[in-house]
């Protein structure tokens, strides 16, 4: 049990600072460039952006702590860990694209492509522990949200 705890307070930290890194590219434009676009009438103030994605990374880091502490020695555990690795750089890739380079058309690219990471990533860990795969379920309906955001900020724009 002791071991499990240390997995999940390792990936809790791995996911917050990957988040952490990739918001140097969301604050390098967030109160100039994103002001000037048109965004839909559903778009969120700004505020309610840092707490969901804090509380996301840390379902996420609780998940993948859970997956982890099975044992990375079995395959399953190795391929559900890899896909939460790869959908990991997506989400910050997300970030970098979108408020970095200031493209959403480029950024609904990466988006789609994390959502089917995501998809395959709660595959796999519902092969390992169906309550890692429940985990991310909220992570899942917030790309989901945020694809449709991205998709109706490019096409104002």
């Amino acid at each position: 049990m002791k071991k499990k705890v240390v997995y999940i307070l390792i990936a809790i930290t791995v996911c917050l600072l990957i988040g952490f890194l990739s918001s140097f590219a969301t604050q390098s434009s967030v109160n100039d460039w994103y002001l000037t676009l048109n965004k839909p009438n559903f778009n969120p103030p700004n505020w309610i952006f840092a707490p969901v994605w804090t509380s996301l990374y840390i379902l996420m880091g609780i998940a993948a702590g859970i997956v982890w502490s099975k044992g990375f020695h079995h395959i399953w555990v190795k391929t559900a860990l890899y896909h939460f690795g790869f959908q990991l750089l997506f989400n910050a890739l997300w970030s970098i694209v979108f408020f970095g380079f200031k493209s959403p058309s480029w950024a609904l690219l990466v988006i789609l492509l994390l959502l089917t990471l995501i998809i395959l990533t709660i595959k796999w860990f519902k092969v390992v522990s169906k309550t890692a795969a429940f985990l991310l379920i909220p992570y899942l309906m917030w790309v989901l949200f945020a694809s449709l955001l991205n998709y109706k900020i490019w096409e104002l724009n």
